[in-house]
Parts: C-alpha cells; structure tokens; sequence
C-alpha cells in the first residue's frame, strides 16, 4: 500500500481527487468472467483520464460473482491497471470472516482502497452497521471507504456517517443515498472526519450555499457513459468542480446536461420498472455501445428487450454519442 494505517487519512485527503470510475464486469456469452473485455475496458477508461477506478461495485455486479470470480477479478485488475489509476474493491459481504479474508487479499494485491457497505442480511440498525464497521476496521490495515447506499437493505443517517468517519482507517464516505438533504448534511457533519462524495453532479451547486467542498467523485459510470477518447466534457468537468472552479465547471455542465438529462430518464425508468435495483441492464448495454465490453447481466436482474436497447442506441445517436445505426441483438 501507499500509505501506513495511521497515514490513510490524511493519504485519502491529498490522492482522492478528481473523476474515479465504478467499472462494470464483463461476461463472456459462456457467461465467464471476459478478462480480455476487462483489459480493454481498462484502456479506454485510463484514455479518459480517470483518476481512479473502483472494481467489483455494485455496478460491477460483485453480488453475482462466485467467491472464485470475485478473488479473479481481485487479483486480475492491479495488473491491467498497472499503477497508471488508483485502484478500490468492493470487499462487502454477509459474512465478517469473508469480508476480513477478501481485504487482506486487496491489501496484498495492491489496492489502494477497499470498499464497505452494510452487510445487506439481519443488520436493520445503524449501531449494527457502525460496529460492523468498526470489526473490518480493526482487521484490516488498507483505508476504507463506506459505501450507503439503499441496495444494501439499509440507508444510514448523516449522523452514523458521521460516526463511521471517526473510524481511525474510514478513509473516505461514498453517501449514494440520492437524497440531496443527507448528502448535505454528511458534507457538513463529517466532511472534517473523512472525504465525502456524492456520486450525482448536483452535489456541487450546493456547496456556496451551504460552506462545503467535495474534493472527489467516487465514484459513478458516467466518465464512459458521456465521454469518449475524443471528447472529455464529463472528466473535464468534474475536475474543474473538484478543484472549486465552477463557474467553468457549470459551462461545461450545459453542454453534459443533455446527456445526464436521458440518463436520468432511463434510470428512473428502470428502477421504477425493478422496483428500486440498479439499472446494471441499462448501464451495460449503454457502455458497449460507448465501445465498452459489457455483456449480458446475471440473474435476477432482466436484460434490456430488444425493443429497448433500439430506443437507446437511438436516443444515443441523437446525442451524438454513437455515430453509426446499431442493431440491437
């Protein structure tokens, strides 16, 4: 690792900057693990200037791998990245021995963060999600960032955020509640204690208003989703909000707003259609038409119909994103 256990702080205070990336798994149609695809996925996102990269997220759909999958992946990433992005893996699970062994692997493969959440099974209090917390923490030496989100069964209150930042190696908070008031209330209550990100780009118009900075964007899909090697409007902008320029940073927000407004629309659709999971089908198939390899989505989450993966491709066209007709399969 880069840093001791005492430095993991302040570490994630000066290196966690900028655009970090959430990394889908691509499958092979045998339904593999497609190494190759993930190499290649690596390539392009390091052409986008990406700073980081986060694998096994939820979007990485690390709750459909096998623990031989996930300690693939663990192993296989650091060597395509090859120390030209910093690196995170998600290490949550149901059972504190796997979560413990899972970080121990991280630490030794050279990650530079590794990744928690609420153990999605019997935790239905925040005091059991901070203790939970606590135990990874005190068994692992690499920083930790907490991931509240409400996939994971439960969405805590800024004020158990704040109580996980106090956690000596709770490097940095990802608060992908969506609701705008806890996110702003974490900034403000734990922002001195750990790095807060909010994974949505309005998070940053709040911050006159409200006397806080989010230094990073830890981490969503949208670098490959709105950028290409061409063109870097998504990357450039949220290194210009990081860095507290927003007055450039909003003038490149009107050209990305097209782009983030049918995201949203297809977002919220799929959710709505779930019933509150993520949209993986929508995020997959979005990025291999960005040139991303993706492949289908494992079970329970449904794939896109054919139907819907034409509407897409076209509303992409139209954005100008994907330059050729596409033929949904």
């Amino acid at each position: 690792m880069r840093y001791t256990k005492r430095e993991a702080k302040q570490w994630a205070r000066d290196e966690m900057v900028g655009e970090w990336t959430t990394m889908i798994t691509p499958f092979t149609p045998e339904d593999e693990l497609d190494i190759k695809g993930l190499a290649h996925n690596v390539e392009h996102v390091i052409k986008l200037g990406t700073k980081g990269m986060g694998f096994s997220w939820n979007m990485g759909e690390f709750w459909s791998l096998t623990m031989a999958e996930r300690l693939s992946l663990l192993e296989t990433a650091p060597k395509l990245v090859k120390g030209r992005a910093y690196t995170a893996f998600q290490i949550t699970d149901t059972c504190l021995k796997d979560v413990i062994y899972l970080g121990k692997r991280v630490e030794e493969a050279g990650y530079d963060l590794a990744i928690l959440a609420a153990p999605y099974m019997l935790t239905k209090t925040e005091e059991q999600v901070i203790d939970w917390v606590r135990r990874v923490s005190e068994a692992l030496d690499i920083g930790i960032a907490f991931y509240n989100s409400p996939q994971f069964g439960i969405t805590l209150s800024a004020k158990a955020l704040s109580k996980i930042a106090e956690i000596p190696s709770v490097v940095a908070i990802k608060e992908a509640s969506f609701n705008m008031q806890i996110s702003i209330d974490t900034h403000l209550l734990a922002g001195d204690k750990a790095v807060i990100s909010m994974p949505d780009e309005e998070i940053f118009f709040y911050e006159p208003y409200y006397g806080f900075h989010q230094q990073v964007m830890f981490a969503n899909t949208s670098d490959w989703r709105f950028d290409s090697e061409e063109r870097h409007d998504y990357v450039r902008f949220v290194e210009l909000a990081t860095k507290g320029d927003l007055e450039e940073a909003k003038k490149l927000y009107e050209k990305i707003w097209p782009i983030k407004k049918a995201s949203r629309v297809w977002w919220s659709r799929l959710v709505a259609r779930t019933g509150g999971s993520l949209p993986v089908q929508m995020v997959k198939y979005w990025g291999e038409l960005m040139g991303m390899a993706a492949g289908h989505v494992r079970p329970p989450v449904s794939p896109l119909t054919p139907e819907e993966k034409k509407e897409l491709a076209e509303e992409l066209q139209r954005l100008g994103l994907v330059k050729k007709p596409v033929v949904a399969k």
